[in-house]
């Protein structure tokens, strides 16, 4: 007969599965996806390096939110899935009680990311039980954009579209303090076009050829930043708290190009066109 140990795994590791499938429920009528970050998807999209041994380290659970090969069975807080995870998970949360050592996880870090290589039961108990650290063995991948904890599957497209964005101009490296953050899914593609037309004008302007570099610090410097520049002033991003910089930069693009269309209003500097925008929308 079970004794009151295996009793309590048992309830712990039930307890687990019902909230699993009420975070389910949540997931369903939000529309909001609740899965874990698969680590292939982020190496496709992102197209990061790696992996580089970091060895042994003390990590945050709550910054552990992929894994390599197991990201269907867990949802995004590491919540079984699945009942057949019951005789593992119970195993580990025995030696949670029993005051046993496990060996490290294995974790991949890509940003401030974790993927669980091995002991996905393991962090699943961990963070149930409410631990904050946790001790891993770690291999670092390099990436171009920074991932958060807070990132969800479905914020891949638009980080990708970064990363493709950043090899295609190099601005992270002729500008270190770039920080260019989008929530439009076409607003990276979007720039490189602002890119190309203002290339060609500056061809015009200067009357001689324009290389590729110039044309994008030229951009970055007095297209793009003059326009943050006015939007950090106004504090513009306080009423919209869910958007960034660069959404507000395209935001008044368009507007100027709506204004140029319809009503054949000349194309303004691009802070005289962030000042119009503003003062349209306080």
């Amino acid at each position: 007969m079970p004794n009151e140990l295996d009793q309590q795994t048992r309830a712990d590791f039930n307890r687990a599965r019902f909230k699993s499938f009420i975070n389910q429920v949540v997931s369903i009528l939000s529309g909001k996806r609740n899965n874990l970050l698969s680590y292939d998807d982020v190496k496709e999209k992102l197209r990061i390096g790696g992996p580089i041994y970091r060895g042994m380290q003390t990590v945050l659970v709550e910054q552990i939110a992929g894994s390599l090969n197991r990201y269907h069975e867990f949802d995004d807080v590491f919540l079984p899935k699945e009942d057949q995870l019951a005789s593992r998970w119970t195993k580990v949360d025995r030696a949670f009680y029993e005051d046993i050592h496990l060996p490290p996880v294995v974790l991949y870090k890509v940003g401030d990311v974790y993927f669980v290589v091995d002991g996905h039961h393991r962090v699943s108990v961990a963070r149930e039980k409410g631990q904050t650290y946790i001790d891993a063995e770690v291999r670092e991948c390099a990436t171009r954009v920074n991932l958060t904890a807070s990132i969800k599957p479905e914020d891949l497209e638009v980080l990708g579209a970064k990363v493709d964005f950043l090899e295609r101009t190099n601005l992270d490296t002729l500008r270190s303090d770039i920080n260019i953050s989008l929530t439009i899914p076409d607003g990276f593609s979007r720039m490189l076009e602002h890119i190309a037309v203002h290339k060609y004008f500056m061809g015009i302007d200067f009357k001689r050829d324009i290389s590729e570099q110039e044309a994008i610090e030229h951009w970055y410097d007095n297209v793009y930043m003059p326009i943050v520049s006015i939007i950090r002033q106004s504090k513009l991003l306080d009423d919209f708290p869910e958007k960034t910089e660069g959404d507000l930069y395209l935001w008044t693009l368009d507007h100027q190009h709506y204004l140029y269309k319809e009503h054949g209003r000349p194309l303004q500097k691009p802070e005289i066109a962030a000042l119009e925008f503003i003062e349209e929308n306080e």
